[in-house]
């Protein structure tokens, strides 16, 4: 309000063409410049001061889960940087709502921050009555990494490749069963993607996580498991289970005599489970920015990432512009599979 009748008074003063009221424009000019000063330092106060506590890093997982383990090795390194400790804060359950309401609740100062996965894209479209809402109350920070998932198979299936094992359910409608880490995990919404465009009828069979699962696979109790590779690894090397195909569009460096779905025939087929920051709706944009350029710097340290690769995980280190818009392709791609199939937690 002050700043428009300063503008005012000085447009009428220049009318009037009056020396002394050119002095006083002068004058004015000078007190606004000076005024200018703090208010724009006042803007950058919060992202210079940040942070000024510690951070709460939530994780809708388990400890010891990939992502657990993705995130801590995060939240140490952000820690070391910020000289403010990045407390890691595991609050799995609800198809990973709880700990996103609690990021989506909290106050919109980046203090408190999550490690949201895939299931965050497709949760809208399958679960009623969310306690949040995922496009007004959620920032997307940084995409850290994407997890190409493997599809592996029990020995004992009469299969050996991708279009063989479409032909046997094809032929045995409802027979065969898959597992997955959890519900609505990508490794359950690769294979429903599968599903939809192979036309076959397989079975699904939720897990708490993946070892469970990778265990009921090796002992014949399910037949095909889609998961991230360094739970299969072990077994695949060991001949205990076989490695199918993945499903992202490149061949997974520690497969790489695994074909991708797509050159096993499945056309446009490209997923992967992925890990990203968020915050709550609202943040600061300085605030925003430092948060997304450190773990940018974060995930590229060459000793993450190789310490990602153990996990399976590729480093991406995304702007949060960049992360936004890919959570939004998710969110088409994953609700347009959910409309057309019914798709729901089992």
């Amino acid at each position: 309000m002050i700043g428009c009748r300063l503008q005012k008074l000085l447009v009428h003063w220049v009318l009037l063409g009056n020396l002394k009221n050119m002095i006083k424009i002068s004058y004015l000019s000078a007190i606004i410049a000076l005024t200018a000063g703090p208010v724009a330092s006042y803007a950058q106060a919060p992202a210079a001061n940040f942070p000024t506590r510690p951070i709460r890093f939530l994780v809708p997982v388990p400890p010891g889960a990939t992502t657990d383990i993705v995130t801590r090795l995060v939240a140490q390194k952000m820690g070391e940087s910020f000289g403010q400790q990045v407390v890691v804060d595991n609050r799995p359950g609800g198809v990973m709502t709880i700990a996103t309401d609690l990021v989506a609740k909290a106050p919109p100062d980046g203090h408190t921050i999550a490690t949201l996965l895939t299931p965050t894209a497709v949760n809208p479209y399958v679960l009623k009555n969310l306690p949040y809402n995922t496009e007004r109350e959620l920032q997307a920070v940084s995409q850290m990494v994407a997890v190409p998932g493997v599809m592996t198979m029990n020995p004992g299936v009469p299969a050996n490749n991708l279009k063989e094992v479409i032909a046997l359910a094809r032929a045995k409608p409802g027979a065969l069963n898959y597992g997955s880490p959890g519900q609505l995990t990508s490794g359950h919404l690769s294979m429903e993607l599968l599903k939809l465009n192979a036309g076959i009828n397989i079975q699904h069979v939720p897990y708490k996580g993946g070892a469970p699962a990778i265990t009921d696979l090796i002992g014949g109790q399910i037949q095909f498991l889609i998961s991230g590779p360094p739970g299969v690894l072990p077994h695949i090397k060991a001949g205990r289970l076989k490695a199918i195909a993945t499903t992202s569009a490149r061949r997974s460096p520690g497969l790489p005599d695994t074909p991708t779905f797509m050159e096993s025939g499945v056309p446009n087929f490209d997923t992967s489970e992925w890990y990203g920051v968020f915050a709550p709706a609202g943040l600061p944009k300085p605030v925003l920015d430092k948060l997304s350029r450190e773990l940018v710097r974060i995930v590229k340290l060459p000793d993450v990432a190789e310490r990602l690769s153990v996990q399976g995980a590729i480093p991406v280190g995304s702007s949060a512009e960049a992360f936004t818009q890919f959570v939004k392709q998710e969110m088409n791609l994953w609700g347009g599979v959910a409309r057309k199939i019914g798709l729901k937690p089992d």
